[in-house]
């Protein structure tokens, strides 16, 4: 499978790259934290290493580590805007099988 990003969210990773200067995607992983288990970890991908799965959606690269891929592979992140001050990506993951309260962490 692989990891995606929508059109919306592509789009918004060009600007913030192009805005950065440098950068070859984006990076997601995931990591132990919250109440429900894991937590999602996004930033710029600079470098791909050795062992990275790299996939591509509308020109962006989206690099993830092996590890994380376990918990994520399947995912698609989508960005949204719901008010000037409420914007950020959006994670539609299949492979949750629950999470928090305060939906800052999930279960696999």
């Amino acid at each position: 499978m692989a990891v995606t990003l929508t059109q919306t969210a592509s789009d918004r990773v060009k600007k913030m790259l192009e805005k950065r200067g440098h950068g070859i995607g984006l990076r997601v992983a995931t990591k132990v934290s919250g109440c429900a288990g894991f937590s999602y970890v996004v930033d710029y991908a600079d470098e791909i290493y050795e062992d990275d799965a790299v996939f591509e959606s509308f020109g962006v690269q989206v690099v993830v580590d092996p590890e994380s891929l376990k918990n994520i592979d399947g995912m698609e992140i989508d960005y949204v805007q719901e008010s000037l001050l409420n914007e950020g990506f959006d994670f539609k993951n299949p492979k949750v099988k629950d999470s928090c309260g305060c939906g800052e962490s999930f279960t696999v």
